[in-house]
């Protein structure tokens, strides 16, 4: 799976991807950054087949009104540390994944990780 990771949520989550064998960027390797706009980081993460990483609910929005971007990663633990979102990956990441094969959106918080349907 090819994943594009929104930039409130850390570098080190691309690093850690990578390390387990996972397509990754993040917003802070485009041409704008961090400063790139959430319509245009759907149409990057779409035309590239990758699953947006995010904890901003502005994309389930998009997703929900727009049905962008196909694949949506929500992370709703509200703030933590890297060292808790790397182990919340490492936690979960195979429960999504399996997940994804059924759901356009997976939502992972501190107590579960569910999937979501909006058709």
């Amino acid at each position: 799976m090819k994943f594009l990771i929104d930039a409130q949520l850390p570098y080190r989550l691309k690093t850690w991807l990578l390390s387990a064998g996972f397509d990754a960027i993040h917003t802070s390797d485009l041409p704008l950054q961090n400063l790139t706009e959430d319509n245009e980081i759907t149409r990057i993460a779409d035309s590239g087949q990758r699953t947006v990483i995010t904890k901003d609910s502005d994309f389930l929005k998009l997703k929900i009104l727009q049905n962008k971007p196909e694949k949506l990663l929500l992370i709703t633990t509200g703030n933590i540390n890297n060292s808790q979102l790397l182990a919340l990956f490492e936690r979960n990441l195979d429960t999504a994944l399996q997940l994804f094969a059924t759901y356009e959106v997976v939502e992972i918080n501190n107590s579960f990780v569910i999937g979501h349907s909006f058709e």
